[in-house]
Protein backbone atom coordinates (compact mmCIF):
# COMPACT_ATOMS: atom_id res chain seq x y z
CA UNK A 1 0.00 0.00 0.00
CA UNK A 2 1.51 3.07 -0.90
CA UNK A 3 2.00 6.23 1.80
CA UNK A 4 -0.36 8.74 2.16
CA UNK A 5 0.56 12.59 0.25
CA UNK A 6 0.80 14.66 3.27
CA UNK A 7 1.17 18.55 2.99
CA UNK A 8 2.19 20.70 6.25
CA UNK A 9 1.51 24.27 5.88
CA UNK A 10 3.40 26.46 8.37
CA UNK A 11 2.67 29.74 9.86
CA UNK A 12 0.37 30.91 7.55
CA UNK A 13 -2.42 33.94 7.93
CA UNK A 14 -5.15 31.42 7.42
CA UNK A 15 -8.89 32.87 6.53
CA UNK A 16 -11.05 30.63 8.79
CA UNK A 17 -14.38 30.12 7.45
CA UNK A 18 -15.98 32.36 10.21
CA UNK A 19 -14.08 34.89 7.52
CA UNK A 20 -11.68 35.52 11.00
CA UNK A 21 -7.57 35.38 10.76
CA UNK A 22 -5.82 33.03 12.42
CA UNK A 23 -1.71 32.53 12.02
CA UNK A 24 -1.19 28.93 11.87
CA UNK A 25 -0.72 25.44 10.06
CA UNK A 26 -2.41 23.30 7.81
CA UNK A 27 -2.20 19.67 7.42
CA UNK A 28 -3.75 17.72 4.25
CA UNK A 29 -3.58 14.04 3.64
CA UNK A 30 -4.61 12.81 0.20
CA UNK A 31 -7.32 14.72 -1.19
CA UNK A 32 -8.59 16.42 2.23
CA UNK A 33 -7.75 18.94 4.90
CA UNK A 34 -7.07 16.70 8.18
CA UNK A 35 -6.46 19.41 11.17
CA UNK A 36 -5.92 23.27 10.69
CA UNK A 37 -4.13 24.50 14.52
CA UNK A 38 -2.08 27.35 15.75
CA UNK A 39 0.73 24.65 15.40
CA UNK A 40 0.65 21.28 14.53
CA UNK A 41 3.45 18.96 15.82
CA UNK A 42 6.20 17.66 12.83
CA UNK A 43 5.05 14.68 10.86
CA UNK A 44 7.61 12.63 9.39
CA UNK A 45 5.66 11.67 5.98
CA UNK A 46 4.60 15.39 5.16
CA UNK A 47 6.54 18.36 2.94
CA UNK A 48 6.40 21.06 4.38
CA UNK A 49 5.64 24.25 3.24
CA UNK A 50 6.89 27.41 5.08
CA UNK A 51 4.47 30.27 4.10
CA UNK A 52 5.69 32.97 6.76
CA UNK A 53 3.97 35.86 5.67
CA UNK A 54 1.71 35.16 2.97
CA UNK A 55 -1.95 34.56 3.34
CA UNK A 56 -3.90 30.89 2.93
CA UNK A 57 -7.18 31.03 1.14
CA UNK A 58 -9.39 28.24 0.00
CA UNK A 59 -9.02 27.88 -3.74
CA UNK A 60 -10.89 29.82 -6.25
CA UNK A 61 -13.80 28.18 -8.07
CA UNK A 62 -14.46 30.00 -10.89
CA UNK A 63 -17.67 29.14 -12.26
CA UNK A 64 -18.14 30.79 -15.49
CA UNK A 65 -15.15 29.75 -18.46
CA UNK A 66 -14.97 29.30 -22.00
CA UNK A 67 -12.12 27.10 -22.42
CA UNK A 68 -12.40 26.96 -25.97
CA UNK A 69 -12.02 22.95 -26.12
CA UNK A 70 -13.21 20.64 -28.45
CA UNK A 71 -13.15 22.89 -31.61
CA UNK A 72 -11.58 26.21 -31.18
CA UNK A 73 -8.36 24.95 -29.78
CA UNK A 74 -6.56 27.72 -31.34
CA UNK A 75 -7.78 30.43 -28.81
CA UNK A 76 -7.56 27.87 -25.71
CA UNK A 77 -7.43 24.33 -24.43
CA UNK A 78 -8.17 22.52 -21.03
CA UNK A 79 -4.42 22.20 -20.28
CA UNK A 80 -3.54 25.75 -21.36
CA UNK A 81 -6.39 27.11 -19.92
CA UNK A 82 -6.20 24.98 -16.40
CA UNK A 83 -2.38 26.10 -16.90
CA UNK A 84 -3.62 29.82 -16.05
CA UNK A 85 -6.17 28.84 -13.60
CA UNK A 86 -3.36 26.99 -11.26
CA UNK A 87 -1.06 30.35 -11.57
CA UNK A 88 -3.79 32.45 -10.76
CA UNK A 89 -5.13 30.23 -7.81
CA UNK A 90 -8.36 29.27 -8.99
CA UNK A 91 -8.62 24.97 -8.57
CA UNK A 92 -11.87 24.48 -9.92
CA UNK A 93 -13.79 25.93 -13.05
CA UNK A 94 -17.30 25.32 -14.17
CA UNK A 95 -16.88 25.45 -18.27
CA UNK A 96 -19.48 26.84 -20.40
CA UNK A 97 -21.28 24.75 -23.84
CA UNK A 98 -20.33 27.26 -26.61
CA UNK A 99 -17.57 24.45 -28.10
CA UNK A 100 -17.79 22.81 -30.97
CA UNK A 101 -19.70 20.50 -31.26
CA UNK A 102 -22.16 22.32 -28.54
CA UNK A 103 -22.25 20.74 -25.55
CA UNK A 104 -25.70 19.43 -25.35
CA UNK A 105 -25.92 15.95 -25.26
CA UNK A 106 -24.69 13.43 -22.62
CA UNK A 107 -22.24 12.31 -25.31
CA UNK A 108 -20.63 15.73 -25.40
CA UNK A 109 -20.65 16.17 -21.77
CA UNK A 110 -18.94 13.03 -21.73
CA UNK A 111 -16.62 14.03 -24.37
CA UNK A 112 -15.22 17.01 -22.47
CA UNK A 113 -15.34 15.16 -19.25
CA UNK A 114 -12.67 12.59 -20.12
CA UNK A 115 -10.63 15.53 -22.31
CA UNK A 116 -10.74 17.13 -18.45
CA UNK A 117 -9.29 13.78 -17.29
CA UNK A 118 -6.41 13.52 -19.22
CA UNK A 119 -5.54 17.70 -19.74
CA UNK A 120 -6.88 19.49 -16.34
CA UNK A 121 -4.24 20.48 -14.05
CA UNK A 122 -7.55 21.72 -11.65
CA UNK A 123 -11.39 20.51 -10.81
CA UNK A 124 -13.64 20.91 -13.56
CA UNK A 125 -17.33 20.94 -14.39
CA UNK A 126 -19.25 21.09 -17.78
CA UNK A 127 -22.79 22.53 -18.39
CA UNK A 128 -24.92 21.35 -20.42
CA UNK A 129 -26.62 24.25 -23.24
CA UNK A 130 -30.11 24.69 -23.82
CA UNK A 131 -31.48 24.81 -27.25
CA UNK A 132 -34.88 24.87 -28.16
CA UNK A 133 -35.12 21.16 -29.01
CA UNK A 134 -32.65 18.95 -26.21
CA UNK A 135 -35.14 19.17 -23.07
CA UNK A 136 -34.39 15.67 -22.53
CA UNK A 137 -30.84 16.32 -22.34
CA UNK A 138 -31.23 18.88 -20.38
CA UNK A 139 -33.35 16.66 -17.60
CA UNK A 140 -31.02 14.17 -17.52
CA UNK A 141 -27.74 14.87 -18.10
CA UNK A 142 -24.45 13.78 -15.60
CA UNK A 143 -22.85 15.57 -14.08
CA UNK A 144 -23.65 19.18 -14.68
CA UNK A 145 -23.86 22.08 -12.50
CA UNK A 146 -26.84 23.22 -14.53
CA UNK A 147 -28.16 24.50 -17.52
CA UNK A 148 -27.28 27.07 -19.64
CA UNK A 149 -29.36 29.18 -21.38
CA UNK A 150 -27.64 31.62 -24.18
CA UNK A 151 -31.02 34.72 -24.07
CA UNK A 152 -29.45 36.35 -26.52
CA UNK A 153 -25.46 37.36 -27.72
CA UNK A 154 -25.91 33.88 -29.57
CA UNK A 155 -27.03 32.42 -33.07
CA UNK A 156 -27.56 28.88 -34.00
CA UNK A 157 -29.05 26.34 -31.97
CA UNK A 158 -27.84 27.66 -28.83
CA UNK A 159 -29.62 31.04 -29.34
CA UNK A 160 -32.96 30.48 -26.54
CA UNK A 161 -34.72 33.95 -27.14
CA UNK A 162 -38.39 32.96 -27.48
CA UNK A 163 -40.83 33.22 -24.43
CA UNK A 164 -42.72 29.60 -25.20
CA UNK A 165 -39.53 27.89 -25.61
CA UNK A 166 -37.98 29.07 -22.69
CA UNK A 167 -41.02 28.39 -20.71
CA UNK A 168 -40.95 24.89 -21.91
CA UNK A 169 -37.51 24.56 -20.10
CA UNK A 170 -38.12 26.28 -16.91
CA UNK A 171 -41.62 23.74 -16.56
CA UNK A 172 -39.51 21.27 -16.58
CA UNK A 173 -37.36 19.63 -13.92
CA UNK A 174 -35.44 20.91 -10.87
CA UNK A 175 -31.75 21.46 -12.13
CA UNK A 176 -30.30 24.88 -11.82
CA UNK A 177 -30.56 27.36 -15.16
CA UNK A 178 -28.08 30.03 -15.81
CA UNK A 179 -29.08 32.62 -17.89
CA UNK A 180 -27.00 35.19 -20.35
CA UNK A 181 -29.22 37.93 -20.37
CA UNK A 182 -29.92 40.09 -23.03
CA UNK A 183 -32.66 40.74 -24.93
CA UNK A 184 -32.36 39.54 -28.17
CA UNK A 185 -35.04 41.27 -30.23
CA UNK A 186 -33.99 44.92 -28.41
CA UNK A 187 -30.02 43.75 -29.70
CA UNK A 188 -31.38 43.66 -33.18
CA UNK A 189 -33.35 46.57 -33.29
CA UNK A 190 -30.34 48.80 -31.94
CA UNK A 191 -28.01 46.91 -34.53
CA UNK A 192 -30.37 48.56 -37.06
CA UNK A 193 -30.01 52.14 -35.26
CA UNK A 194 -26.76 52.42 -35.00
CA UNK A 195 -25.52 51.06 -38.89
CA UNK A 196 -23.94 54.07 -39.33
CA UNK A 197 -21.54 54.05 -36.51
CA UNK A 198 -20.83 50.55 -36.35
CA UNK A 199 -16.92 50.47 -36.97
CA UNK A 200 -16.44 51.94 -33.10
CA UNK A 201 -16.20 49.86 -30.38
CA UNK A 202 -17.58 51.82 -27.89
CA UNK A 203 -21.02 51.72 -29.57
CA UNK A 204 -20.87 47.87 -28.30
CA UNK A 205 -21.88 49.27 -25.22
CA UNK A 206 -24.96 51.32 -26.95
CA UNK A 207 -26.47 48.52 -29.45
CA UNK A 208 -26.52 45.78 -26.51
CA UNK A 209 -27.59 48.91 -23.68
CA UNK A 210 -28.57 48.14 -20.44
CA UNK A 211 -32.46 47.82 -21.63
CA UNK A 212 -31.63 44.72 -23.02
CA UNK A 213 -30.03 43.39 -20.26
CA UNK A 214 -32.99 44.61 -17.86
CA UNK A 215 -35.76 42.95 -20.05
CA UNK A 216 -34.51 39.81 -20.26
CA UNK A 217 -33.52 39.46 -16.36
CA UNK A 218 -36.90 40.54 -16.25
CA UNK A 219 -38.01 37.52 -18.45
CA UNK A 220 -35.66 35.27 -16.50
CA UNK A 221 -36.86 36.29 -13.46
CA UNK A 222 -41.14 35.96 -14.16
CA UNK A 223 -40.44 32.60 -15.16
CA UNK A 224 -38.41 31.44 -12.28
CA UNK A 225 -40.79 33.09 -9.95
CA UNK A 226 -43.24 31.60 -12.20
CA UNK A 227 -42.43 27.55 -11.67
CA UNK A 228 -40.20 28.32 -8.48
CA UNK A 229 -37.27 27.29 -10.43
CA UNK A 230 -33.76 27.45 -8.94
CA UNK A 231 -32.21 30.15 -11.60
CA UNK A 232 -28.39 31.79 -11.52
CA UNK A 233 -27.69 35.22 -13.70
CA UNK A 234 -24.70 35.36 -15.47
CA UNK A 235 -22.36 38.34 -15.36
CA UNK A 236 -24.40 41.05 -14.33
CA UNK A 237 -23.79 44.04 -15.68
CA UNK A 238 -26.15 47.19 -15.10
CA UNK A 239 -27.39 49.09 -12.00
CA UNK A 240 -31.02 48.62 -13.54
CA UNK A 241 -30.46 44.60 -13.08
CA UNK A 242 -28.99 45.07 -9.77
CA UNK A 243 -31.87 47.20 -8.61
CA UNK A 244 -34.11 44.99 -10.02
CA UNK A 245 -32.86 42.45 -7.68
CA UNK A 246 -32.58 44.79 -4.39
CA UNK A 247 -36.15 44.93 -4.69
CA UNK A 248 -37.26 41.34 -6.10
CA UNK A 249 -35.17 38.35 -5.58
CA UNK A 250 -36.57 35.11 -4.25
CA UNK A 251 -34.14 32.84 -2.26
CA UNK A 252 -33.71 30.27 -5.03
CA UNK A 253 -32.33 33.40 -7.58
CA UNK A 254 -28.24 33.95 -7.07
CA UNK A 255 -26.34 36.38 -9.08
CA UNK A 256 -23.16 36.84 -10.27
CA UNK A 257 -20.61 39.85 -11.77
CA UNK A 258 -17.27 39.59 -13.29
CA UNK A 259 -13.87 41.64 -12.30
CA UNK A 260 -14.22 43.93 -15.27
CA UNK A 261 -18.02 44.84 -14.94
CA UNK A 262 -16.55 46.07 -11.62
CA UNK A 263 -13.23 47.53 -12.59
CA UNK A 264 -13.56 48.61 -16.29
CA UNK A 265 -15.91 50.64 -17.84
CA UNK A 266 -16.78 52.28 -21.47
CA UNK A 267 -14.05 54.46 -21.51
CA UNK A 268 -11.54 51.46 -21.86
CA UNK A 269 -12.31 51.08 -25.72
CA UNK A 270 -10.32 54.59 -25.76
CA UNK A 271 -7.29 53.10 -24.48
CA UNK A 272 -7.81 49.29 -25.47
CA UNK A 273 -10.35 49.77 -28.26
CA UNK A 274 -11.69 45.79 -29.24
CA UNK A 275 -9.94 44.16 -26.27
CA UNK A 276 -12.57 45.96 -24.03
CA UNK A 277 -15.01 43.91 -26.45
CA UNK A 278 -17.61 41.49 -24.17
CA UNK A 279 -20.81 40.29 -23.49
CA UNK A 280 -22.48 41.47 -21.99
CA UNK A 281 -20.46 44.72 -23.24
CA UNK A 282 -18.85 47.05 -20.03
CA UNK A 283 -21.10 49.61 -19.06
CA UNK A 284 -20.28 53.37 -17.01
CA UNK A 285 -18.96 54.10 -14.05
CA UNK A 286 -22.30 55.08 -12.35
CA UNK A 287 -23.39 51.06 -13.06
CA UNK A 288 -19.50 50.03 -11.47
CA UNK A 289 -20.64 51.53 -8.45
CA UNK A 290 -24.02 50.06 -7.89
CA UNK A 291 -22.38 46.65 -8.94
CA UNK A 292 -20.03 47.01 -5.88
CA UNK A 293 -22.42 47.74 -3.76
CA UNK A 294 -25.20 45.49 -4.72
CA UNK A 295 -22.53 42.98 -4.12
CA UNK A 296 -21.10 44.56 -0.61
CA UNK A 297 -24.98 43.93 -0.10
CA UNK A 298 -25.33 40.25 -0.97
CA UNK A 299 -27.63 41.31 -3.83
CA UNK A 300 -25.36 40.29 -6.28
CA UNK A 301 -23.74 36.52 -4.99
CA UNK A 302 -20.34 35.85 -6.49
CA UNK A 303 -17.62 36.43 -8.93
CA UNK A 304 -16.79 34.74 -11.84
CA UNK A 305 -14.52 35.96 -14.59
CA UNK A 306 -16.40 34.57 -18.18
CA UNK A 307 -13.04 34.08 -19.48
CA UNK A 308 -13.57 33.70 -22.91
CA UNK A 309 -10.11 34.05 -25.06
CA UNK A 310 -9.35 35.40 -28.57
CA UNK A 311 -6.42 35.27 -30.18
CA UNK A 312 -5.02 39.07 -30.28
CA UNK A 313 -5.43 38.50 -34.41
CA UNK A 314 -8.94 37.77 -34.15
CA UNK A 315 -9.55 41.03 -31.69
CA UNK A 316 -7.84 43.22 -34.39
CA UNK A 317 -10.50 42.94 -36.64
CA UNK A 318 -12.73 45.76 -37.66
CA UNK A 319 -15.94 46.24 -35.45
CA UNK A 320 -17.98 44.40 -35.16
CA UNK A 321 -15.90 41.39 -36.93
CA UNK A 322 -14.08 41.58 -33.56
CA UNK A 323 -15.62 38.63 -31.26
CA UNK A 324 -16.46 39.38 -28.02
CA UNK A 325 -14.80 37.79 -25.24
CA UNK A 326 -11.64 38.67 -22.78
CA UNK A 327 -9.29 35.91 -20.49
CA UNK A 328 -9.59 36.11 -16.73
CA UNK A 329 -8.89 33.40 -14.97
CA UNK A 330 -5.28 34.99 -14.14
CA UNK A 331 -6.08 37.93 -12.99
CA UNK A 332 -9.22 37.42 -11.24
CA UNK A 333 -8.15 36.72 -7.71
CA UNK A 334 -4.93 39.36 -7.59
CA UNK A 335 -7.73 42.18 -9.04
CA UNK A 336 -10.05 41.26 -6.29
CA UNK A 337 -7.75 41.45 -3.14
CA UNK A 338 -5.71 44.82 -4.65
CA UNK A 339 -9.63 46.32 -4.65
CA UNK A 340 -9.71 44.62 -0.92
CA UNK A 341 -5.89 46.22 -0.19
CA UNK A 342 -7.96 49.47 -1.32
CA UNK A 343 -10.99 49.52 0.94
CA UNK A 344 -13.46 48.20 -1.49
CA UNK A 345 -13.92 45.03 0.67
CA UNK A 346 -12.72 42.66 2.66
CA UNK A 347 -10.29 39.62 2.60
CA UNK A 348 -12.89 37.52 3.34
CA UNK A 349 -15.81 38.94 1.38
CA UNK A 350 -13.34 37.91 -1.38
CA UNK A 351 -12.91 34.53 -0.31
CA UNK A 352 -16.63 34.14 0.12
CA UNK A 353 -17.45 35.55 -2.87
CA UNK A 354 -14.58 33.85 -5.00
CA UNK A 355 -15.15 30.14 -2.61
CA UNK A 356 -17.60 29.72 -0.31
CA UNK A 357 -20.76 31.04 -2.31
CA UNK A 358 -20.03 29.45 -5.44
CA UNK A 359 -19.75 26.26 -3.43
CA UNK A 360 -22.60 26.89 -2.00
CA UNK A 361 -24.66 27.93 -4.88
CA UNK A 362 -24.06 24.88 -6.76
CA UNK A 363 -24.51 22.49 -4.38
CA UNK A 364 -20.31 21.80 -4.68
CA UNK A 365 -19.35 19.41 -1.78
CA UNK A 366 -16.70 19.73 0.57
CA UNK A 367 -15.07 23.10 -1.20
CA UNK A 368 -14.64 27.13 -0.34
CA UNK A 369 -13.56 26.49 3.27
CA UNK A 370 -10.08 26.08 5.25
CA UNK A 371 -11.64 23.48 7.53
CA UNK A 372 -11.09 19.84 8.41
CA UNK A 373 -13.01 17.96 5.67
CA UNK A 374 -13.23 20.09 3.11
CA UNK A 375 -10.61 19.36 0.16
CA UNK A 376 -7.45 20.57 -0.02
CA UNK A 377 -7.78 23.15 -2.80
CA UNK A 378 -5.80 25.98 -1.53
CA UNK A 379 -3.98 29.06 -2.62
CA UNK A 380 -0.97 30.99 -0.96
CA UNK A 381 -1.13 34.40 -1.60
CA UNK A 382 1.25 37.66 -0.97
CA UNK A 383 -0.61 40.63 0.05
CA UNK A 384 2.50 42.64 0.74
CA UNK A 385 3.72 42.88 -2.98
CA UNK A 386 2.84 44.76 -5.69
CA UNK A 387 3.26 43.73 -9.29
CA UNK A 388 1.93 45.14 -12.64
CA UNK A 389 0.49 42.70 -15.32
CA UNK A 390 2.45 41.72 -18.19
CA UNK A 391 1.71 40.01 -21.39
CA UNK A 392 4.90 37.92 -21.35
CA UNK A 393 3.91 35.90 -18.32
CA UNK A 394 0.13 35.07 -18.80
CA UNK A 395 0.00 31.36 -19.46
CA UNK A 396 -3.27 31.66 -20.94
CA UNK A 397 -3.33 31.11 -25.13
CA UNK A 398 -4.10 33.95 -26.19
CA UNK A 399 -1.49 35.89 -24.16
CA UNK A 400 -3.06 39.37 -23.53
CA UNK A 401 -5.20 40.75 -20.58
CA UNK A 402 -7.81 43.75 -20.46
CA UNK A 403 -5.91 44.57 -17.59
CA UNK A 404 -2.00 44.78 -18.14
CA UNK A 405 0.19 47.42 -16.93
CA UNK A 406 -2.34 47.19 -13.59
CA UNK A 407 -0.64 46.96 -10.43
CA UNK A 408 -1.37 44.23 -8.16
CA UNK A 409 -1.03 42.55 -4.65
CA UNK A 410 -2.76 39.01 -4.06
CA UNK A 411 -0.42 36.87 -6.78
CA UNK A 412 -0.64 33.08 -5.98
CA UNK A 413 2.44 32.49 -4.89
CA UNK A 414 1.68 28.65 -4.31
CA UNK A 415 -1.63 27.11 -5.63
CA UNK A 416 -2.50 23.32 -4.12
CA UNK A 417 -5.42 21.25 -5.92
CA UNK A 418 -6.40 17.99 -3.93
CA UNK A 419 -3.49 17.94 -1.79
CA UNK A 420 -0.75 18.68 -4.75
CA UNK A 421 1.42 21.75 -5.26
CA UNK A 422 0.35 22.69 -8.75
CA UNK A 423 1.90 25.87 -9.38
CA UNK A 424 5.18 27.30 -6.89
CA UNK A 425 7.03 30.63 -7.15
CA UNK A 426 6.60 30.62 -11.15
CA UNK A 427 6.45 27.22 -12.21
CA UNK A 428 3.29 25.15 -12.90
CA UNK A 429 3.48 21.41 -11.84
CA UNK A 430 1.85 19.89 -15.24
CA UNK A 431 2.02 16.34 -13.57
CA UNK A 432 -1.37 17.29 -11.31
CA UNK A 433 -4.67 16.75 -12.47
CA UNK A 434 -7.42 17.50 -11.37
CA UNK A 435 -11.09 15.37 -10.27
CA UNK A 436 -14.75 16.24 -12.13
CA UNK A 437 -17.03 17.47 -9.64
CA UNK A 438 -20.19 16.13 -7.96
CA UNK A 439 -23.15 18.20 -7.46
CA UNK A 440 -25.61 18.04 -5.10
Amino acid sequence: MSSPKMLLIRRARIILPDGELMVGDVLTRDRQIVEVAPEISQTALATEVDAEGLTLLPGVIDPQVHFREPGLEHKEDLFTASCACAKGGVTTFLEMPNTRPLTTTQQALDDKLERASHKSLVNYGFFIGATAENLPDLLLAKPTPGIKIFMGSMHGQLLVDGETALEAIFAKGDRLIAVHAEDQARINQRRQEFANIHHDPAVHSQIQDDQAALLATQLALKLSQKYQRRLHILHMSTALEADLLRQEKPSWVTAEVTPQHLLLNTSAYKTIGTLAQMNPPLRSPHDNEVLWQALRDGVIDFIATDHAPHTLEEKAQEYPNSPSGMPGVETSLALMLTAAMQGKCTVAQVVNWMSKAVAVAYGIPNKGAIAPGYDADLVLVDLNTYRPVRREELLTKCHWSPFEGWNLTGWAKTTIVGGEIVYDKGQVNTQVRGQALTFL
